[in-house]
């Protein structure tokens, strides 16, 4: 690793591209190869009580440029700051772009930890390969971030609760105008510090179930996490705020399957049927994005062996039809931000399907489930519960 004084440049484009040469596309991303270049003046930390998500930034920030023909060139940790691109970059026109979040957490000894980047990395390298971006080593990048967190790691808050956000963001930087795969890809990652999702302890929220839009559909991308995601999302998100809603339960087709639930991925814990106890989520099926979260949920649930654990096909009428039979127990949202958010109410059609929260603490806003995973996992992220899911940086 070599350090070097501040130096800002735009991103560079090939000049008078080699012919192809197969071998070279095996450059991959290397830590070895990783340089640094500092910020000259450090900016003022924040009082914990004064962060707001995702609006304030470390020093510094990763950055690797691959380009077709080279493969991917030397890491670089430098100074937090603007992208110079061409009006003409492919991210620019046609959506080339796909994006992470994870967390990097303080233990009560000092020591940085991460949660299953593993699988974070393995998420954008099919999100990647969807949109015909360049795969690269996660394991490696992983390593690229450690070097980037021990570096800033004056900005990651030692309190429960908080923690310095990632968003590993990879877009098609060529210059040019025209549909097909870019000959040059930027791959970054910048940091901000954040507090707790619910700074106050939980509060339940309102979902609109929206019959009119649809979030993802067969043979699409609604398991990639693209930014051309999210972007149609924000119409429908205010047509809610309109109706008393805070989220979006995402739907399809005649039958009104469920998807989503805004950003997040959805739980539904209920008695079902055949009078068994369950938890039950959508089933991955192309439409739905395979939230670390979620498979973390699914995976302690099955570890625990109390009840049921399903992935499915689930649809409104099955939902309508518990509430009716007293078999609705909890219902709630699953992610990186929030780790869990309850749900207290569904509109739907124009009637309410409702949700008990705690049936035991009237005032309570979240059911002892969803309390339970939300616990337990902060448990594994903080390093308060030994768990393989928690990486030492």
């Amino acid at each position: 690793m070599t350090i070097t004084k501040p130096n800002y440049r735009a991103v560079a484009q090939p000049q008078d591209e080699p012919d192809y040469q197969p071998e070279l596309e095996t450059h991959d991303i290397s830590v070895a190869r990783l340089t640094k270049t500092l910020a000259p003046t450090l900016k003022k930390l924040q009082r914990n009580e004064e962060l707001v998500f995702g609006e304030s930034f470390t020093d510094h920030m990763l950055a690797v440029e691959w380009h077709k023909g080279q493969g991917w060139l030397a890491p670089e940790i430098r100074p937090h700051g603007p992208l110079m691109l061409d009006p003409s970059a492919v991210v620019f026109h046609y959506a080339f772009e796909c994006f992470e979040g994870l967390k990097a957490y303080k233990d009560k000894e000092g020591r940085i930890r991460l949660f299953r980047p593993d699988m974070n990395m393995k998420r954008m390298n099919n999100s990647a390969q969807r949109i015909a971006l360049p795969h690269f080593d996660g394991e490696q990048y992983i390593e690229c971030i450690k070097e980037l967190l021990r570096q800033e790691q004056r900005w990651i808050p030692s309190e429960y609760g908080y923690s310095l956000y990632l968003r590993p963001t990879m877009i098609g930087t060529e210059e040019a105008l025209g549909v097909r795969a870019s000959k040059s890809a930027l791959l970054y990652t910048i940091c901000s510090p954040v507090g707790p999702y619910y700074a106050t302890g939980f509060k339940a929220i309102s979902l609109y179930a929206n019959v009119r839009e649809v979030r993802a559909w067969p043979g699409g991308v609604g398991n990639a996490k693209l930014g051309a995601n999210y972007a149609p999302t924000i119409v429908p998100a205010e047509q809610a705020a309109q109706h008393g809603c805070q989220q979006v339960l995402w739907l399809i087709g005649e039958q009104h399957e469920l998807m989503e639930v805004g950003t997040m991925n959805l739980f539904i814990f209920w008695t079902n049927r055949e009078g068994q106890r369950e938890l039950v989520t959508p089933v991955l099926d192309g439409t739905i994005l395979p939230g670390v979260t979620r498979d973390s949920i699914l995976s302690l649930a099955r570890t625990w062996g109390e009840f049921e654990v399903s992935e499915r096909k689930l649809y409104m009428n099955e939902l309508v039809e518990a509430e009716r039979d007293g078999r609705l127990h909890e219902v709630f949202g699953s992610g990186t931000a929030a780790i869990v958010s309850p749900v207290k109410r569904i509109s739907y059609l124009g009637q309410d399907i409702h949700i008990p929260l705690d049936p035991a603490n009237p005032e309570g806003q979240a059911g002892p489930l969803t309390q339970r995973f939300n616990d337990t996992l902060m448990g594994i992220q903080y390093g308060d519960i030994p768990h393989e899911w928690s990486v030492v940086v």
